[in-house]
């Protein structure tokens, strides 16, 4: 697969990542999806992007978002941009001052970001975070980048290309069938679940009928 980067400039620079693969968090009915390398070259526009998948619609409301930054895995993570009183909100850090803009879509479940003027300290890795109740479980995807100086020299890249959006496509197909399952499988319980609870309620009812029944059979 092939990722595009653009410079601010509209100039275009195309990198193939060795092997870029889609990744979700464990599995559950909330589903990450991320690229786990990408490069970027210095100076220019890079899309860092994040979509997931839930069993539940988006509610406003309660959705939470988080994106983070670490330079290496033992450092400390430095949030950069949040969901915060119902809007998205970039954080003016030390690191990324105000380079850091949103570029997804809530309605599509797409919480891509672009870092402009790309710098080679920005390489490192990537958080993004996903809560979205009552999913209880929450989304976690994590994206390595990497700041090169140059261009990498000019080749035939069709056939990889090909391959890569095949298995992305197919992977993307897989996750995706994962989460129906899941999902379908989640309503059923609930239903079986309210089913059990209306029986015994329903129960309970009967039983106290019979009592007073008999009680009012001995007194007479």
């Amino acid at each position: 697969m092939a990722l595009v980067l653009r410079d601010p400039q509209g100039a275009s620079a195309m990198f193939t990542s060795a092997l870029l693969l889609f990744v979700a968090s464990s599995v559950s009915s909330m589903e990450v999806l991320v690229a786990q390398q990408i490069n970027a070259l210095n100076a220019t526009t890079v899309k860092i992007s994040c979509t997931f998948t839930s069993c539940y619609k988006l509610d406003i409301s309660k959705f939470s978002m988080n994106w983070t930054y670490q330079a290496t895995r033992n450092d400390t993570e430095e949030t950069f941009m949040t969901f915060l009183k119902s809007r998205i909100t970039p954080l003016r850090t030390e690191h990324f001052w105000d380079r850091v803009k949103f570029a997804g879509n809530l309605d599509k479940n797409d919480l891509s970001i672009t870092i402009s003027d790309v710098q080679l300290t920005d390489k490192g890795i990537y958080n993004c975070y996903v809560r979205n109740p009552p999913d209880r479980a929450e989304g976690h995807g994590i994206i390595q980048l990497s700041v090169v100086t140059e261009l990498p020299p000019p080749r035939d890249s069709t056939i990889a290309v090909a391959v890569g959006a095949s298995i992305g496509g197919m992977l993307a197909l897989v996750i995706l069938s994962m989460v129906i399952i899941k999902c379908v499988r989640r309503h059923k319980k609930q239903e079986l679940i309210s089913d059990e609870q209306k029986m015994e309620e329903e129960g309970k009812t009967d039983g106290d009928g019979g009592t007073e029944e008999g009680t009012k059979n001995d007194f007479a």
